[in-house]
């Protein structure tokens, strides 16, 4: 059995700030991470080959067979049916971009040790249909077909738990799946235009309204009288309230009150406090801009709607105003009256009124006791990417320099 290997590339730079803190497979879109999702339709294990700060936590293993995949490409049909039919030293490009090699320990040793590795038979997948996220943008606008092709994926030849008959259930019940231990009362699921995965241990409050395609993910709560609209994910351990709408929840993050969230990625670890609310559409309609680390500029999206990008451990307070295209970096902390500006970098505390830094000890204390209440420890692995991540944002703490 061939190993999965999935690199990372120039592209991470434009994921940013919610590749500061994990490889760029390690996102979620749809119900899966892209590695869970690689894992499951190659049935193989899946590793990482990252930058060297990350290597720690996200490790890499090998054998004598690996598919070093681009870690931005999401699976398809299409592509892992010609995957499968590989041989070693054989490569899949899209134009110069290497999408997926086939190679044996040795050739995979030199590319760990950056040497000259034996040529590849290059092939190009110009007709090959799949997907693939090339700008934060691209998370929320795949999120509905990730979805439905997570939730054909999980439940094949599968039973769903049985759904109470105190929900109100508008559509084909064969197109919502409760995984075991979950919980669902008294809330309304309409699957018509996409299904509805709910995971092991979710709990759906009763009031909710869930509009498909949407996944909820295992040990997530729903909280009572929500509106969840279709392309939403509600990430593992996370918990969800007021209005969401085609966006994602990472991992173990809380907007479990009342505002709106729509065509948004929040990281994990992060908190929106009560009553924020994010603008995914100008009051223009123009074109929503948003920044982007690579280009160290406001790049256009192509799209009328964006709302807020939030790197890991950040925070909103109570009745935050964040306008469309807002980015907020890891750590950061937004509060008070008025509009902060659309671009937060790392580990800032303040508002519309100005900032400051928020000092890395105080940051490590507020993350280990963030994570310590879900009973997750704050490793030495996470400390040095946390801290790492502090230095390399420090440039665009501009205050600092006064």
């Amino acid at each position: 059995m061939a190993n999965i290997i999935l690199f990372d590339n120039k592209i991470s730079k434009h994921l940013l700030p919610l590749t500061f803190t994990k490889p760029i497979c390690e996102l979620r879109v749809g119900t899966l991470t892209i590695r869970e999702k690689w894992a499951k339709w190659l049935n193989a294990p899946a590793f990482h080959i990252t930058r060297d700060y990350l290597a720690g936590k996200y490790g890499m293993d090998y054998g004598d067979d690996n598919y070093v995949i681009n870690g931005s490409v999401l699976p398809s049909e299409q592509l892992c049916a010609l995957i499968r039919q590989m041989d070693n030293n054989e490569a899949y490009l899209r134009g110069d971009e290497l999408i997926v090699a086939k190679v044996g320990v040795d050739q995979l040793d030199k590319l760990i040790k950056d040497e000259e590795i034996d040529e590849l038979i290059g092939m190009d997948l110009q007709d090959t249909q799949y997907s693939k996220i090339d700008r934060l943008w691209d998370l929320y606008q795949l999120n509905a077909q990730e979805i439905k092709s997570d939730f054909t994926l999980l439940t094949r030849n599968r039973t769903s738990q049985a759904i109470s008959e105190s929900n109100r259930i508008i559509g084909d019940p064969a197109h919502i799946f409760v995984e075991e231990g979950a919980v669902v009362e008294g809330a309304s699921l309409n699957c018509q235009a996409g299904p509805i995965y709910i995971g092991q241990r979710a709990e759906i409050m009763e009031g909710s309204l869930l509009r498909g395609p949407i996944s909820v993910g295992a040990a997530a709560t729903v909280m009572m009288g929500s509106r969840i609209y279709g392309g939403s994910t509600i990430g593992p351990h996370c918990k969800a309230g007021g209005e969401i709408s085609n966006s994602i929840l990472q991992s173990y993050s809380n907007k479990q009150h009342d505002g709106f969230l729509g065509h948004s990625i929040i990281g994990e670890w992060c908190n929106i406090g009560a009553n924020t609310v994010t603008s995914n559409l100008k009051n223009n309609y123009e074109e929503v801009k948003l920044w982007d680390y690579k280009e160290e500029r406001f790049v256009a999206t192509g799209s009328q709607f964006c709302g807020l990008i939030m790197g890991d451990h950040a925070k909103t307070g109570i009745n935050t105003m964040l306008n469309s295209g807002t980015v907020l970096g890891v750590g950061a902390n937004v509060l008070g009256a008025g509009y902060p500006r659309a671009f937060i970098p790392s580990f800032s505390f303040g508002g519309p009124h100005g900032y400051k830094t928020f000092q890395i000890e105080k940051a490590f204390q507020m993350m280990e006791r963030m994570m310590a209440r879900r009973d997750v420890n704050f490793s030495s692995e996470d400390r040095l990417i946390v801290m790492r991540v502090f230095e390399d944002t420090a440039k665009y703490r501009r205050w600092e320099k006064k």
